[in-house]
């Protein structure tokens, strides 16, 4: 991944607070360096990803649904990016045609460097490995000719695979490693905003310890303390083996 100016990036997540645990050192680190960063959130998480908001009285689906709308908002400014909601429901997701086409058009408009996004398996949440599959069937469609001919189309980003919350199950594994010590403190006040959650924080700032651990081992950079991991989708094209 390289940064530049005026640049783009989009990260597709399932939930409202995916984006936040996994791939939010890369949001806040490419927004510092002037790129547009665009998230799109599939689904608020309101049925199976807000267990504490489900236990107080008189909850409903919708109330649950604002209250993650306004975390993943806020979270996201913290951040850095633009967050984009799709109500696609949740436990189980429902990507529709026209969802899947909505998506096509940001990746058309938006042009971005590369995309984020979640692992291919997750024996523990279908909607993870669904959010992949639209994410990169959008990128698909958005290069191809046929597709609403006269708009320009998509080139070839690559497409990185943020970490599940059990490698091991999802047959995921670390390829990148990303420095996020500049904006640590930044992704994790992202995390605290997310209450909804809240016993991910630690799990999270333990992941990005251990990843930070490896970063270091696997670089001359022994100043690094925090990173997230990736796995590549595409080969990496390159003119230097460095």
């Amino acid at each position: 991944m390289t940064g530049g100016d005026g640049k783009t990036a989009l990260v597709v997540s399932a939930h409202s607070a995916d984006f936040v645990w996994r791939a939010g050192g890369a949001i806040a680190l490419y927004a510092s360096r002037g790129w547009r960063v665009k998230i799109v959130c599939l689904s608020f998480g309101e049925r199976g990803e807000s267990a504490k908001l489900w236990k107080e009285d008189g909850m409903t689906p919708e109330r649950v649904k604002a209250i993650r709308r306004e975390e993943a908002l806020a979270a996201a400014a913290v951040l850095g990016g633009e967050a984009e909601f799709f109500d696609c429901g949740d436990y189980p997701l429902n990507v529709t045609p026209a969802h899947l086409e909505r998506l096509v058009d940001i990746c058309r408009a938006l042009r971005p460097q590369f995309i984020l996004t979640h692992s291919l398996e997750d024996p523990y949440n279908f909607d993870h490995p669904l959010a992949a599959r639209i994410a990169q069937e959008a990128r698909i469609v958005a290069q191809a000719h046929g597709h609403n001919p006269g708009q320009e189309v998509l080139g070839a980003p690559p497409v990185f695979l943020f970490e599940p919350h059990q490698t091991e199950q999802c047959n995921w594994k670390p390829q990148v490693l990303l420095d996020i010590t500049p904006v640590w403190e930044r992704k994790r006040k992202a995390f605290e905003i997310m209450a909804a959650q809240e016993y991910l924080w630690e799990y999270y700032t333990r992941v990005a310890l251990n990843r930070g651990v490896q970063a270091a081992r696997n670089s001359e950079r022994k100043q690094i303390k925090y990173a997230e991991a990736y796995q590549r989708v595409f080969p990496h094209v390159t003119e230097h083996l460095q």
